[in-house]
Formats: C-alpha cells, sequence, structure tokens
C-alpha cells in the first residue's frame, strides 16, 4: 500500500492585503527546501482586481477605486474581495508525484463535494478553469504559478460578497461571463464554515489520508 504524503500545515491567516501575501508565496517558495512541509493559506482579500501573466488590459473595463495588480499566476483578470474564501496550495509538486491538471482537478472536485454538501450542483470545464452552475454562472475561480516544481496562487471561491465589481472587468477574460456565489444559490453565508467544510474534501482530493495539522497562530504567514 502506497504511504500518504504528509499532510500540509492548514494555515487560516483571516484578511490579508493582497500584495502582502502574494509576496509571501513567493518567498515561501523560493526559500522552501526538500524537506519543507507543504501549507495551504485560507484567507481573504481586501478589494483588489488581479490580472495574470496572460492578462490584456482591455479587459478590465472600469476598476475605479479599486487597484489593479498585474502579478505572476496565469489566467486573466479576476477580482476579489471580502466574502470571498481564497485558498493557496503551497506544494511541492515534484514530492506528491501530481501534475498541474491533476492539481487544478483536485481543487475544482474539493469545490464541487463541498457545494454537494449544502444542495448546490456544480461542474468544472476542462476548457475554462473553475467551478460553474449548471447554467453557466461562475462561482470559483483558478489562477496558479509553479515555480521550482513548486505551486502557489490557487483559490477564489465566492461566498457572500459584493458581486458588483466583477462588472467592471471581463472576468477572467470573458465577455458577459455572469458571476455567482454560495449565499445567492441557497448556501451559507459564513466564509470561515465553507472552509471547514472544504479543508478535508481538499485534502482528500490531493491524496492525503493523513491527520491534517492546524496553523494556531493566523497571521504566522505572511510575514512582512
Amino acid at each position: 500500500m502506497m504511504e500518504s504524503p504528509e499532510t500540509p500545515l492548514l494555515c487560516d491567516l483571516g484578511r490579508v492585503d493582497y500584495e502582502r501575501a502574494w509576496r509571501a508565496m513567493q518567498r515561501f517558495t523560493e526559500t522552501r527546501e526538500a524537506h519543507t512541509r507543504d501549507e495551504i493559506w485560507f484567507l481573504q482579500h481586501p478589494p483588489v482586481f488581479t490580472l495574470g501573466l496572460a492578462g490584456k488590459a482591455e479587459h478590465v473595463l472600469a476598476p475605479g477605486d479599486i487597484p489593479v495588480i498585474r502579478i505572476d499566476r496565469g489566467g486573466q483578470v479576476t477580482y476579489h474581495g471580502p466574502g470571498q474564501l481564497v485558498v493557496y496550495p503551497l506544494l511541492d509538486l515534484k514530492r506528491l508525484k501530481l501534475g498541474v491538471r491533476a492539481l487544478v482537478e483536485g481543487i475544482e472536485n474539493s469545490v464541487i463535494d463541498t457545494l454537494g454538501e449544502f444542495g448546490i450542483q456544480a461542474r468544472a470545464k476542462r476548457e475554462a478553469p473553475g467551478v460553474y452552475t449548471a447554467d453557466g454562472r461562475k462561482l470559483a475561480s483558478l489562477g496558479l504559478r509553479i515555480r521550482r516544481g513548486c505551486s502557489y496562487h490557487g483559490l477564489a471561491f465566492n461566498i457572500a460578497m459584493d458581486l458588483g465589481p466583477f462588472a467592471r472587468i471581463n472576468p477572467c477574460g470573458y465577455v458577459g461571463l455572469q458571476m455567482t456565489q454560495v449565499k445567492d444559490l441557497g448556501g451559507p453565508a459564513d466564509v470561515t464554515m465553507v472552509a471547514e467544510r472544504l479543508k478535508p474534501h481538499l485534502l482528500k482530493r490531493l491524496g492525503y489520508n493523513n491527520p491534517p495539522l492546524f496553523q494556531p497562530d493566523g497571521m504566522r504567514h505572511p510575514q512582512t
């Protein structure tokens, strides 16, 4: 029987400035060593638009007073704000023997599993990463970066947020893409509760079977 990989440290960070979290992910990835324990960060961000490496400025329609940050993940433009659960898996994919497609599918399926607990049917699209309702509205977006065989950036899962800023962009580069959220589909509005329901599904989908470890100090990361 294959031994289960060492379970990552689960870190609940609360609300963290986007650039602070981004730089901390970069530092973690650049300085980690062969035996560094993987971590998964759960957090929220103040309002911000982020534009990926292939992002086209024309998809940012009217940002107004919300900052736009060009970053080093894949994908186009998206919005982060309070009420959205952000999950950053900082994983050594080589050690896990996990390919990028398997990582994407694992994250997507963990969200679908969680939504199923709330009676919400959802699906993934291979040609457009993320999680969608049956009628095509988007609930969760994915954008990853792989550096030195390790992942950072990750999942933005809409729970109970102001969806208005999505109208100021073409979400993920798609004109007219409609966004939705768990609360509006009859699910809970508590981001922390959804995070707790997501964690076991995420660990299982990524191949972990050992009990998780939790970081009690929510501000251990990101460090300034």
